[in-house]
């Protein structure tokens, strides 16, 4: 990440050291995709790219923040905050700092810069390494002693209130609960969660960013939700204990299938049938079993495309591309859909060939430069020498 440089702009713009520095990351999610907000599981990890914080008091009432990245400042009172329309990037912030004043949570002024090497738009949850590294900061700068679970659930609520959108919380959860070397399944309904161990000397992570982002995806993010929701209610009508997808079973949704719409059958089918490959791919990772991961990794595409109607054409060819190379376990698309990146299982000797392949067959298709990102597995949000 970039610490040095962050606190390198910090002094300069600001004309004095910081008190410290919060390095928080961004996060890629294995399997689970669309499962968190139908209360369902995630398999998601911190990693290496991401968010750097300098950040130091400055006995006022006003928070003054300048993004290394936008080279951009933005100031505010702890008095009057108001959602910013022309840098949007401080809502996020502000939301944060709004939350913990809400939870009586006693702040005065600072200064910060913050930076990172996340891709803009990448869908690695750069909105959450941001939220929960000011959350983090704003706790070591006053001694506020947060919990963790409570770190999570403010910036949440910042993104949900201040940035104005509804997202799960497996994002900001990774953020904060990421250890290095390890996947973390979380249960959506019941917040438990357990760690699996990912090191392999064998094969690694790789992202390829498609670099497209269709404009569908805030419209049909909504309407996946409400037509999970629509099938919820109809299998209430049979089984009032049924709440959400999770409390439902495949043998369940048989049974009402012709009472549904066939779209809604199969969004519903689609979750279902996720979170039991999340719950095999845990175990799977509990016996270094990677190439029964990389299987589900197509399958979860396959549901993604076919079923939930989420993927594009770019993404679908990055990943039927990827089904004649052998030196690929698995691979599909990564986060709410309609662009951003896939997420590749890759054996470690076929990396550059494998870079190559796919950049040559992208381009000769799309006309378009994918990015590439080698991804490890890191820690949660943490404070970092300065």
């Amino acid at each position: 990440m970039v610490n040095d440089s962050v606190s390198i702009s910090f002094f300069h713009h600001f004309e004095k050291k910081p008190s410290f520095i919060i390095q928080s990351p961004g996060r890629i999610n294995l399997i689970g995709e669309h499962t968190d907000y139908n209360n369902g599981f995630v398999l998601p990890a911190a990693i290496n790219l991401g968010i750097s914080l300098a950040i130091a008091p400055n006995q006022s009432s006003t928070c003054n923040i300048f993004s290394t990245d936008y080279s951009e400042t933005f100031s505010f009172s702890l008095q009057s905050m108001e959602p910013s329309k022309e840098q949007p990037w401080a809502n996020y912030i502000m939301g944060v700092v709004n939350e913990f004043q809400k939870a009586g949570k006693k702040l005065s002024g600072f200064d910060c810069a913050f930076g990172g090497d996340i891709p803009i738009g990448s869908g690695l949850s750069s909105s959450a390494a941001l939220e929960c590294g000011i959350g983090f900061a704003l706790d070591q700068l006053y001694s506020l002693d947060l919990e963790q679970w409570d770190l999570i659930k403010m910036a949440q609520k910042a993104e949900h209130n201040f940035a104005g959108v509804q997202c799960g919380i497996m994002d900001q959860f990774a953020v904060v609960q990421g250890k290095k070397d390890h996947f973390i399944r979380l249960d959506c309904k019941s917040l438990e969660f357990e760690y699996f161990p990912f090191k392999n000397s064998q094969f690694s992570i790789v992202l390829c960013n498609s670099m497209v982002k269709h404009a569908l995806v805030d419209s049909e993010y909504n309407k996946r939700r409400e037509e999970c929701e629509s099938g919820v209610k109809v299998l209430q009508g049979h089984w009032p204990s049924i709440m959400s997808l999770r409390d439902a079973s495949l043998a369940q949704l048989e049974k009402i299938k012709p009472e549904v719409d066939p779209i809604v059958y199969n969004r519903c089918r689609y979750i279902l049938e996720e979170n039991e490959r999340v719950l095999q791919s845990g175990n799977d990772l509990h016996h270094h079993d990677l190439p029964s991961v990389g299987k589900k990794l197509y399958q979860s595409h396959e549901g993604l495309s076919k079923l939930y109607e989420v993927s594009c054409e770019e993404l679908d060819f990055l990943v039927e591309t990827t089904r004649d190379i052998p030196e690929v376990l698995g691979s599909r698309m990564m986060g709410g859909g309609f662009g951003g990146c896939t997420i590749n299982l890759v054996e470690n000797s076929f990396l550059d060939k494998f870079e190559s392949i796919i950049r040559s067959a992208y381009k000769n298709q799309f006309g378009l430069d994918l990015e590439i990102y080698r991804v490890a597995i890191e820690n949660g949000v943490e404070k970092v020498n300065n």
